[in-house]
């Protein structure tokens, strides 16, 4: 069972003063403002350890795929197959970063993978800003947090301008006009870009085009949606398109049967199981198209947009949960090694209803 300090609260003014404005539904707060999870420096090590060697599983992974041409079998589009290769072989070093959802972690609960947002991750601005801001108003407590998101991410961008054209390299930044968080995410980044003293800009997705004259162009946009994108021959595309192949569940499937003995893998497969499992989408978001089937019940469903993708079938995984039945979730993000962390809370099925929870290491 998870444990808990409490913390004065972060006023909704001054999280909408540092650009938190939005989720705001009738089921209440979506950031916990009251409490911070406690972890132990082992935990902590335990997570940042599991992390890394997810990372590496995923790179063998994306290479076992190229090599055997599985695009199919993680549902990839035709279209981007090439273009996918391309990036391997070229743009290998430019996964700008992503996130890892691990169950377990806590009170001696083994760690387990879920899945890897690996394309378009989101709680950035929560777990790299807003959780230190409750630690720092909260001054009083002598404690830390794993948190280096935001120095670790912009040692990153300098680290890619370097393989063009270092401090004089361009950066076009973009998002889809009309969606405040991921306008707001996109223009976090860009501080991170700008805080290594490279040269940006700033355009909605809406109105750029692909001849556009940037050395690196970072979409916050799914690749998957993206079919028919032929990217200019000048321009390196962050994140690079092949991880659209770490982003598909199928490669749960592709890991367990290359690292069956990994302590951090749940059995995976691209057939139902056996055991209680889980049913996803092979891009299913927000805990959407999600069965979970016991003695071939279907026992919870959610629905949603991605039915039309091929599923994959996951082992069940026991989430942590505290006295009063909610469940939590780690996230961990990576760029260039696992760089910090915070929770989801909600129900047995993670959804964007859940809340951001952040933590402190004591």
């Amino acid at each position: 069972m998870p444990k808990f300090v409490d913390i004065a609260p972060i006023s909704q003014e001054y999280l909408e003063q540092m650009g938190f404005s939005w989720h705001k539904d009738g089921d209440g707060e979506y950031v916990v403002r009251d409490k911070l999870i406690e972890l132990s420096p082992q935990e902590v090590e335990a997570y940042e350890k599991a992390t890394n060697e997810l990372y590496a599983m995923y790179e063998q992974g994306a290479e076992y795929v190229v090599q055997n041409n599985l695009f199919d079998a993680l549902d990839i589009p035709a279209s981007l197959v090439e273009l996918i290769k391309e990036s391997w072989e070229s743009e290998r070093a430019h996964h700008l970063y992503g996130r890892f959802d691990l169950s377990g972690g806590i009170d001696g609960a083994p760690i387990k993978l879920i899945e890897f947002n690996a394309d378009t991750p989101t709680l950035l601005l929560e777990s790299a800003v807003i959780q230190y801001m409750m630690l720092v108003y909260n001054d009083t407590l002598e404690a830390e947090q794993f948190n280096n998101i935001y120095a670790a991410i912009s040692q990153k961008f300098l680290k890619i301008a370097q393989s063009k054209k270092g401090l004089y390299s361009t950066f076009l930044f973009s998002s889809v006009e009309g969606i405040e968080e991921e306008r707001v995410t996109v223009e976090l980044l860009q501080n991170m870009a700008k805080d290594a003293s490279l040269v940006t800009e700033f355009a909605y997705l809406e109105a750029c085009e692909e001849s556009m004259a940037y050395d690196f162009w970072f979409k916050l946009y799914p690749w998957e949606d993206m079919p028919n994108f032929q990217a200019s021959p000048s321009t390196s595309m962050l994140n690079p398109a092949y991880t659209l192949l770490y982003q598909s569940k199928g490669m749960l499937a592709i890991l367990y049967k290359l690292f069956p003995d990994s302590p951090y893998l749940l059995k995976s497969s691209f057939e139902p199981l056996e055991e209680k499992y889980v049913k996803k989408r092979m891009f299913g978001r927000e805990g959407a198209n999600i069965d979970i089937v016991e003695d071939g019940e279907v026992v919870k469903t959610t629905e949603g947009i991605y039915d039309s993708y091929k599923a994959v079938y996951q082992e069940y995984a026991e989430f942590v949960q505290d006295s009063e039945q909610n469940y939590y979730q780690a996230g961990l993000f990576y760029s260039d090694g696992a760089c910090g962390i915070g929770f989801r809370r909600g129900a047995e099925i993670l959804d964007d209803m859940s809340q951001f929870m952040g933590h402190i290491v004591l």
